[in-house]
Order: structure tokens, then sequence, then C-alpha cells
């Protein structure tokens, strides 16, 4: 049997960055209507809680390619959002497999000559046959969401805010573009409203730059994570105090957030100061203000001198985390370092075996650490 030829005019877009998948599946459908003259499109929502729901959508799918274009010019069909590809409920219902393998069949001998079927979902199962079809037959674009745990995150969320910038034909400074990523984070929804915001902000000035940001963008959860241990970089006691107190709060009303973890985002914190600090001792990195210069730096650091234990070497730590904490290094001594980690290691055994109110030791922990030492070097 001869292999399947390739579809250009079938399209799978999906991935768990939703808004990702969103606007790409609404440029391709855009992009073939132009193509087409827009008269016969059809977009069928699959955004569905059941298997009822879902096979009455794949039978409205089936429909719509089988139905001819009505003014004789080539007919665009969307499944948007669909909702049972992946591992959900729904999709491992044995009616809406079934119906699923039967539609894989269909795609594999349709004629593509006057339809062109784009579908958009979330996480999809890569071992189910219609994905095998799609991705042998048609293309495949996947989205998948940034993560602060990934090393590269800042890099790819800067690449992604300078193209959405000159969109909007402006540009931004490195000042700017840094404080935007903090405040933002891996986060590419966000980063959109944001960047639309400053462009709205800015109104006729060409050039974003470092006030604006400051004065009109906010900060999601992800991002508020990172501002409690730049408070205390920044060795801003008043700010620091504040930014704990908010914290502290918000920890009554989320169970992700512990003391232990603001404990722990204290710790990386002060872990990457004094890393910092050894690194430019062995002159192995300088000062420097634009990430991916520095980035550039550590990728030059001799990996036969650092420890094998990732957590006693720098270059585990992610990069950018890094880059935000070097200018902080300079607020504290080395003695200093070292205190502050040796009172972060009494504070956890005390948040883990005392009775005591956690947040009054986390208070004082900070207080200890942030105010100034008379023998500061």
């Amino acid at each position: 049997m001869p292999a399947a030829k390739a579809a250009p005019s079938l399209a799978l877009v999906c991935g768990d960055d939703e808004y990702s998948v969103r606007k790409r599946a609404r440029e391709i459908f855009q992009s073939w209507n132009a193509e087409t003259g827009g008269t016969d499109s059809e977009i069928i929502d699959a955004a569905v809680s059941n298997s009822g729901d879902a096979l009455k959508a794949l039978s409205r799918l089936r429909e719509g390619l089988q139905t001819l274009p009505f003014f004789g010019s080539a007919k665009v069909v969307w499944l948007r959002d669909c909702s049972f590809l992946g591992e959900e409920r729904t999709a491992t219902a044995q009616d809406v497999t079934e119906s699923l393998a039967d539609f894989s069949a269909e795609l594999k001998i349709f004629k593509w000559e006057n339809v062109r079927l784009l579908i958009s979902a979330g996480k999809v199962d890569k071992r189910k046959t219609l994905f095998k079809t799609l991705e042998k037959i048609g293309t495949v674009e996947t989205f998948n969401a940034l993560s602060a745990d990934d090393r590269d995150w800042a890099e790819r969320t800067e690449a992604a805010a300078r193209t959405a910038v000159r969109e909007r034909k402006k540009e931004i400074s490195e000042e700017a573009l840094a404080e935007l990523v903090a405040r933002v984070g891996p986060n590419a929804r966000q980063l959109e409203n944001e960047i639309e915001k400053l462009a709205l902000f800015v109104n006729e000035r060409p050039k974003i730059e470092y006030a604006d940001v400051a004065a009109a963008c906010s900060r999601n959860k992800t991002a508020r994570a990172f501002a409690l241990g730049d408070a205390l970089g920044d060795r801003n006691l008043p700010g620091l105090l504040k930014r704990l107190d908010e914290e502290l709060w918000e920890m009554k009303f989320d169970s992700q957030k512990s003391a232990i973890g603001l404990l722990y985002g204290l710790i990386s914190k002060v872990r990457a100061m004094l890393f910092l600090k050894e690194m430019l001792r062995e002159g192995w990195i300088k000062p420097e203000s634009e990430y991916n210069r520095f980035k550039a730096q550590l990728a030059r650091v001799p990996a036969d001198r650092l420890p094998s234990d990732r957590r006693f070497n720098p270059l585990a730590l992610n990069p950018y985390v890094l880059f935000r904490a070097l200018p902080q290094s300079n607020n504290y001594s080395r003695a200093e370092l070292v205190r502050a980690m040796d009172l972060l290691l009494r504070c956890n055994r005390r948040l883990v075996s005392s009775g005591l109110d956690k947040p009054f030791i986390l208070q004082q922990i900070v207080v200890e650490i942030a105010a100034p030492q008379a023998t500061a070097a």
C-alpha cells in the first residue's frame, strides 16, 4: 500500500500552553480564510465534558468535511479547543476511542482538494492513532507551557517579549525587558497582556523604559515568589517585611504555599549570591547588566573546577536566578552570606520542630539577615 501523501491542508495545533495554542490556531484559521476568500468556513466547538458531546462534535466534524463548499471554493473547518484527544476521562471512553480510530482511518483516504481542517487542542496523547495519523499526513505544532523549572524560560520569555514589542512597532530597553521578565515570569498570556498595556501606556513614545514597566506592569503569582528573594537580595528591610507579610497573607488562602516553601526561596537566593561571590573572586565572571552576555560568561566557567554535587554547583541553578542575584551580591559580604545560610538552617529546624508561630520565626530571621551588621564588609 503506498504511503499516504502529506496534506498541507490538515493541521493540528496542541499543547498545554493554552494561550499560544489559541493564538497560533487563530492565525492559521485567518490565514486560510484569507487564501480561500472566507466564504465557506465552519467552527466546531469541541470543549466538551462527556462522551456524548464528544461524539456529537465528531459527527458535526464529519458532516462539515463531507459538505461541499457552498460557493465552490475551498472550505475551512476548525475543530476548536478539542478536549478529548489526551488522557481525560472523556477521551478514554470506549465509544470515543473507537470513533476517533474510525475518523483516523477516514482521514487517510480523504480527498483534500477543496477542504482544509484545523484542529486545536490541549495536551494530546501522542500514543493514539489519530495523533500519529495527523503527524504523518498533516502538520503538527506543539506549544508547551513554560515553567520556572525550565533553564531557558527567561531566554524564551525575552525572545517572545521582543517579538511582541516589535509587532506593536515599539522598542524596549534592556533594563525594561529584564524587569518585565522578572514581573511576568514564565506566563505567555500575561506577557502579551502586559506588553499591550505598556504599548498603550507609552502612547506615542517609541521606546519602553524601565520606569514604564515599574509603573504599569503587575507581578503574577510565580513572579511574586521571586519578589521575596529579590527583596532579601536588595537588602531593603522595609520592603522585605512588606513582601513577607503579603506572602504570609496569601499562604492562608493558598494550600500550595507554606512557610517551608518561603524559607526555601530565601535559601535559594542566599545560596545564589554566595556562589556569585566565589565566581567573581575566582575571575570566572564579571559584573554584567545584559542577560545574554552574562549567560555567555556562565558557558565559559570551567566545569572541572566545580563540584559534581548539584547542590553545591552554581551552574545547576537557573541562569536567570543567578543574573538577578549578581548585582544583589554586592549588598552583602561573604561572611554575612555564610552567616545567613547558618541562620536559615536554624530557621528550618525551628519551623519543623518548634511550636512557635511560623510567621514570627520568618520575620525574625529576615530581620537578622537583612539588618545592617556592624561587621559588614
